[in-house]
């Protein structure tokens, strides 16, 4: 089985069920995709049940199938947390033993008064929030004063609110490197997010432009050990920002699942070795956190439909797996992420008769696996699968 390019694309927040420490998060009963499929009826996703996603677990609408196409699963976290950059990271090898610090009472003094210092303006909010919530409440004092709006969740982010015609785009990621400087030590929360928006009162709207700036990751990934092997490592979306850029050659920004997918394929046509790595965000983003059943079917069932693109381009030698960082159930009272298990599917044409690779015990298996498949020796957290993957 010689295998020379990986393609991995992350369905950003579609958990398929609580993890056992659920309730340490107060998360039991989460389940992104089997209560999204029963909240609306069933679900349509013909390309991804034929890989085997009804197999792992029930999906209302996606039955199982007796001979699936791809090799199937699920993954459990064992990092603490339940946020974008553990979950990303842990897939590719970090396990984390302290999670990242959060502030469900906005941030401390000896974090705002540099802050505000360093850029020469007072603030709005630095209080947890909504995105879109805090923006329609906040926005229109923003215009008027020039302040910037300050706000966090329940992850570990200290996000950043601007009007671009208030603040320019270019002074808003001035801003967010500022504060990233200052976020250290016990501070050092897992993303800064520049979170600019256009338009007026009652009709403000968030760009694509957001722009998200990471720790650095405290070890190397399997990122690192492919691109010091000679291979190329692709990011499509906010997966290089997630790596700080850390074993990343290239990648591109996506606005929205569909441009991603376009990305994706565009990377697949010119990069004949390497890893593919692919982060879908709309899922979270956009339905998830704003508890959109209805939207998050549509965007799971309009992803599904550009599968077969996907898959009628790889070649005898690629790997793909499809998989999530988290889940965030649009069907609970909370819009926050849910601790829940990431689904893998696993498709390749040298690849063996597919079956179930049942619960692996960390994402980081995953990351193992993509190394092993790819001949790259990765000392990292995990356990490769890939004998499981043979004929």
């Amino acid at each position: 089985m010689q295998i020379s390019r990986v393609i991995i694309i992350v369905l950003d927040s579609v958990g398929v069920g609580a993890l056992p420490d659920a309730r340490n998060y107060d998360d039991e009963g989460s389940n992104t995709l089997g209560n999204t499929a029963r909240s609306v009826g069933g679900l349509r996703l013909p390309n991804m049940g034929r890989l085997g996603l009804g197999n792992i677990i029930d999906v209302e609408g996606v039955p199982p199938v007796s001979s699936p196409e791809a090799f199937y699963g699920k993954m459990a976290e064992v990092s603490p947390g339940k946020d974008t950059t553990t979950g990303h990271w842990e897939m590719m090898g970090l396990h984390l033993e302290c999670p990242f610090p959060t502030y469900p009472h906005g941030f401390p003094p000896d974090i705002m008064i540099p802050f505000k210092e360093a850029i020469g303006r007072n603030i709005l909010g630095n209080i947890p929030a909504s995105g879109t919530e805090i923006i329609e409440k906040l926005g229109e004092e923003h215009v008027r004063t020039g302040k910037p709006i300050v706000y966090t969740s329940a992850d570990s982010v200290f996000q950043i609110a601007a009007h671009e015609d208030v603040i320019p785009v270019g002074e808003l990621y001035r801003m967010c490197e500022v504060v990233r400087d200052i976020l250290k030590g016990k501070h050092a929360v897992a993303r800064v997010i520049a979170r600019p928006f256009i338009g007026t009162p009652g009709n403000f709207t968030r760009t694509h432009r957001r722009k998200d700036f990471s720790l650095k990751p405290p070890a190397k990934t399997v990122l690192n050990y492919v691109r010091e092997a000679g291979y190329s490592v692709y990011a499509v979306g906010k997966i290089g920002e997630i790596f700080a850029w850390q074993g990343i050659t290239e990648g591109v920004h996506t606005e929205n699942n569909m441009h991603g997918i376009d990305e994706t394929i565009r990377a697949i046509e010119k990069q004949e070795r390497g890893i593919i790595f692919t982060n879908l965000v709309d899922f979270d983003t956009q339905w998830g956190h704003r508890n959109n059943t209805v939207a998050y079917a549509q965007g799971l069932e309009a992803v599904d439909g550009r599968i077969p693109e996907i898959i009628k381009r790889t070649l005898p030698g690629d790997v793909l797996f499809i998989t999530a960082d988290h889940g965030c159930d649009p069907t609970t009272p909370s819009t926050d992420h849910s601790r829940e298990y990431a689904p893998v599917l696993v498709y390749g044409r040298s690849l063996g008769r597919a079956k179930s690779l049942g619960i692996r015990e960390t994402f980081a298996d995953l990351g193992k696996t993509v190394a092993d498949l790819l001949g790259v020796e990765a000392p990292v957290f995990g356990y490769s699968f890939k004998d499981e993957l043979r004929g």
